[in-house]
């Protein structure tokens, strides 16, 4: 069996797709990518997408050579207030055209201007009006700008061209950053929730970070529908944090980028934007640290003159003080000695008085103290024991303790009764 080459295989194709499709149609796609070349001619990426999943299912380039796009453009921009641009749903006449080298293509031949929004943008509206239906939309722009901005939690995918650039920038410039990558998913069905579990992840740990930047390269607009739903949209827009975007090229748009604190059209921009920011923070510090150092100055000299002059007013009044102090202390000090003079002879006089009433008294006293003796010995004398029993008394002892009444002695007790010329020993009957 003889084979084809693939020139000729590609050749029977454009044969028959000429043969076939003859005539043009009208088609209804989604313009994912927009190009104009130097020579003129407009580049498009035509798409069809999943209504369930919102992920591409059909792509077709197309082309509108210089001649019909320098018509179609005038036309479509003045009936529609816009240019052709990526996210737009449009309707155009094509011809299809197999080329063996490039491949399928459709021409774009008319262009129907009453359809001038593509279901993307039209999305994204959605999504920020229920937002803001919500009263959400502006929160995160809403916040206020920390100061200095330098922790940055980023969240990109390691692989992107564009964080290279971005950690770059930052490396290159004069100050000083932390940052720290939250990886994430940045294309495909997991763009949504990876980026929400970063989001999430950051949350935790607020306090270590003053801002997050969402970044990634460019690419086809495509490639950038993960960005454009609501529960990506609302983690954003009510972020505890600013939220600052670079996602695709300047002409690209996404729903991030109208809820974010701020939007750059690229992860250089968002660098660039950063170092501008702590540039204009050294630049009102370095002129508060200026009008500190004039005000400290200025305060310095007032004070060596305020200075100056109470210590001359000072050294002034302690000089007349010094003088009228020195004279009050001296009539201080006779006062003192006249005083110590009079209150001597007073003393004098007092002591010699005082020593007259004590001798007086202490002889009164002595006086006193010898009649109560002399009573005291009286009264003993009457109370001697031996001086009672010479009366005619008698002591009556048993077992040695004195007996004081009939009922302490029994039959048999021995008893000692003590007289004044002798004792008397008896037994109890």
């Amino acid at each position: 069996m003889e084979a084809l080459s693939l020139y000729e295989l590609n050749n029977l194709v454009r044969s028959l797709i000429d043969a076939t499709f003859t005539q043009t149609y009208w088609l209804k796609a989604e313009l994912s990518e927009v190009r104009e070349s130097e020579a003129g001619h407009c580049y498009l990426t035509f798409v069809e997408k999943d209504g369930r999943s919102d992920q591409p299912v059909a792509l077709a380039e197309g082309r509108i050579w210089k001649s019909t796009y320098n018509v179609l453009r005038p036309y479509f921009e003045r009936e529609t207030g816009q240019r052709l641009t990526p996210g737009m749903t449009v309707l155009v006449e094509v011809s299809i055209h197999f080329h063996e080298r490039y491949g399928y293509s459709l021409y774009v031949e008319d262009i129907d201007p009453t359809y001038t929004l593509g279901d993307q943008s039209r999305h994204r509206r959605e999504i920020v009006a229920r937002l803001e239906r919500e009263g959400v939309a502006a929160l995160n722009r809403e916040l206020p700008w920390p100061r200095p901005a330098n922790r940055i939690a980023i969240i990109s995918s390691a692989t992107a061209a564009g964080l290279g650039d971005f950690c770059h920038q930052l490396e290159a410039s004069p100050y000083r950053f932390t940052a720290r990558l939250f990886q994430a998913v940045m294309q495909g069905e997991q763009t949504e929730s990876s980026i929400i579990h970063a989001l999430d992840r950051i949350a935790e740990e607020r306090d270590q970070w003053d801002i997050v930047v969402i970044i990634r390269g460019g690419g086809a607009v495509s490639d950038l529908s993960g960005f454009d739903t609501y529960d990506l949209a609302d983690n954003v827009a009510q972020f505890p944090l600013p939220v600052l975007s670079g996602i695709g090229h300047e002409r690209d748009e996404t729903v991030i980028d109208l809820v974010a604190y701020e939007r750059l059209k690229t992860p250089t921009a968002v660098a660039a934007y950063l170092i501008d920011r702590m540039a204009a923070e050294a630049d009102a510090l370095n002129n508060l640290t200026s009008r500190i150092n004039r005000a400290v100055t200025s305060r310095m000299y007032c004070e060596k003159i305020r200075f100056d002059h109470t210590a001359n007013h000072l050294l002034s009044a302690f000089s007349h003080y010094a003088s009228f102090e020195s004279y009050r202390a001296d009539t201080k000090l006779r006062r003192l000695a006249m005083a110590i003079e009079r209150r001597s002879i007073r003393a004098h006089t007092d002591l010699q008085q005082l020593r007259s009433r004590l001798a007086a008294a202490a002889l009164r006293l002595l006086t006193d103290q010898r009649h109560h003796v002399d009573l005291i010995g009286q009264r003993l004398e009457a109370t001697d024991p031996d001086r009672i029993l010479r009366l005619g008394y008698s002591i009556t002892l048993s077992e040695g303790k004195l007996v004081t009444s009939t009922d302490k002695v029994r039959p048999g007790d021995r008893l000692t009764t003590r007289l004044a010329d002798g004792t008397i020993e008896s037994v109890v009957q």
